[in-house]
């Protein structure tokens, strides 16, 4: 049997099932264990940038491992940014009911501390 209600009725009574509400609050959530995710890839770069000086350092060519640490810090940078850049996007879209996700400062303000850290880890490997 069809239904004989428009389509815009239909999806508004879609939207008011719980379910529906639970599901919008699962993907709240995951959004920001991805954020979270992609903040301890940022930060294993910048361990990565660590390693290669404490293992690399004492070489015939240092220039070469710092250049290469610092590339690991750059992509750290990168991952922050992109991270926050996604993680508000995918909250754009999304209507929160019993969750409460972290806002876009909070997201932009822990991407900006870390990124101060890496920024800080590079020049101590730079001139150490």
């Amino acid at each position: 049997m069809a239904d004989d209600k428009p389509a815009g009725d239909r999806a508004a009574k879609e939207h008011d099932d719980p379910r529906t509400a639970w599901a919008e609050d699962r993907t709240v959530l995951a959004n920001e264990r991805t954020f979270a995710a992609w903040m301890r890839t940022g930060m294993a770069c910048i361990g990565v940038a660590l390693g290669l000086k404490a293992v690399f350092g004492a070489t015939d060519y240092p220039i070469i491992a710092k250049v290469v640490a610092e590339l690991f810090i750059f992509c750290a940078i990168l991952i922050f940014w992109a991270a926050a850049r996604r993680c508000r996007a995918t909250l754009s879209r999304m209507d929160e009911h019993d969750a409460n996700a972290q806002s876009h400062q909070n997201m932009a303000l822990t991407a900006t501390v870390l990124t101060a850290g890496a920024v800080a880890s590079g020049v101590i490997l730079w001139l150490l």
